[in-house]
């Protein structure tokens, strides 16, 4: 008899019996360890819960199943599952585009002034930068507008100085902060050569404040600069106008490559305070919201997952977001999606060191997510899964496709183990 038909029986008499949960996932381990090594040696953690469910939602093996762990990255399955459910999975993120002749006094001018409202898209990258230049730039031609005298930003979706718990202060891409209007992740991609720092994207023109922030950061050692091409993707720092200065240059650098002249001007402004402005042109990301969760799945993009956090926050309260408001979010979401009274979570990454769920959580979120696990990556054979990684903490939550079933599954280990341990005490739920 295979290991899960004895797991079944197990759970029959246990039930039969009136065994508590503990005592079922004790009485399954008596069977499962003989059979598994690295089950024995999970079975010996303090610190650790794990649920499997069967397709028909029968619990295959459980420890601390109702117990508090940190998540880490695991939590992007809730943030995604909220967006899907909320947006639904066709969503296209937008930015507008306004011209205006003025914006007060400081902005008189001959010619006019392009105005840029962020709606937070988290996936604005260089090649959608070209796109949308292409389309601005033909309808600025055909109002014979070949000149522009600057660049205004509307940045307010978002409350200025969006500060996540648990987010470090590295110039890692995975620290990078949140922002309303934002290009490639809030980071820059450069190397340096025997000539001097270039961009190291075809697809990205180099500008001055790229360039600065390589030079003042000193990105690279003086030891690398003469031996060989360096290459570093690093985040533009903690002050969020830094990043969307970067934004207003690259906008103009590819305005400039379609013909369209463009004064070195960078200002801030909401185009509610701006008189009369037009609006020039609406975009929306070429990428579906399915396409912007599968690689944030794949790659665990912490920004993409605060961006989603923010705007689903933004929308539920109509006030420009922040930390604490995402945190309510989460908080009223999660208790009416599923009655959930014990669980914090503050920020839609998994950063956090404050975040607390149990394996059972987990899977109420993976029961509830069953209609979009074909944008979890495939971890290892047959099991699609997030995982999550914080020092001392290793998490994993997924489906193990087994038979033409899908299980659910949730581990959390909140101590050190070696690294590749979660994927191989799934491995023993595939192959058994």
């Amino acid at each position: 008899m295979s290991v899960l038909g004895r797991v079944k029986i197990v759970l029959a008499i246990g039930v039969l019996l009136g065994l508590s949960w503990n005592a079922l996932a004790e009485e399954f381990s008596n069977v499962s360890l003989k059979d598994s090594a690295i089950l024995h040696d999970f079975n010996q953690l303090q610190h650790a819960g794990l649920l499997v469910l069967d397709s028909e939602q029968t619990p295959v093996y459980a420890k601390n199943a109702q117990q508090h762990f940190i998540p880490a990255s695991t939590t992007k399955l809730i943030t995604a599952l909220l967006a899907l459910q909320h947006w639904g999975e066709d969503y296209q993120f937008k930015t507008e585009f306004y011209l205006t002749d003025r914006g007060g006094d400081k902005f008189k001018t001959a010619n006019p002034t392009l105005l840029v409202k962020g709606f937070g898209d988290p996936f604005l990258v260089s090649e959608e930068l070209a796109l949308i230049t292409k389309q601005l730039a033909n309808r600025l031609k055909q109002q014979n507008i070949q000149v522009l005298s600057g660049v205004m930003l509307d940045t307010y979706y978002y409350q200025g100085g969006v500060k996540f718990s648990g987010a470090g202060q590295s110039d890692n891409p995975y620290d990078a902060v949140s922002s309303a209007l934002a290009i490639n992740f809030n980071t820059v991609y450069l190397q340096q050569t025997a000539t001097g720092i270039e961009s190291a994207e075809p697809q990205t023109p180099i500008t001055p404040t790229a360039l600065t922030f390589a030079q003042n950061t000193e990105m690279f050692t003086p030891q690398e600069r003469p031996l060989k091409t360096v290459k570093k993707r690093v985040n533009l720092g903690q002050d969020e106008r830094v990043g969307q200065r970067y934004f207003a240059e690259l906008l103009m650098a590819f305005l400039q490559q379609e013909g369209i002249a463009v004064a070195n001007d960078v200002r801030w402004l909401s185009v509610q305070n701006v008189q009369s402005p037009v609006l020039l042109y609406q975009h929306r990301n070429q990428r579906t919201l399915a396409e912007v969760v599968a690689p944030m799945m794949q790659y665990s993009t912490n920004f993409v997952a605060n961006q989603l956090a923010l705007n689903l926050s933004r929308e539920q309260f109509k006030t420009p977001a922040n930390a604490e408001q995402v945190a309510k979010m989460y908080q009223q979401r999660l208790t009416t999606l599923f009655g959930w009274q014990d669980f914090t979570i503050e920020e839609g990454a998994g950063l956090s060191r404050q975040n607390r769920l149990s394996p059972q959580q987990l899977i109420d979120v993976l029961e509830a997510f069953q209609p979009w696990r074909h944008l979890l990556p495939e971890i290892e054979p047959n099991v699609y899964a997030k995982s999550g990684t914080l020092l001392g903490v290793s998490t994993l939550a997924g489906y193990l496709h087994k038979e033409k079933h899908w299980f659910p599954f949730a581990l959390m280990i909140n101590q050190k183990v070696p690294y590749r341990y979660r994927n191989q005490l799934v491995n023993a739920f595939v192959f058994k």
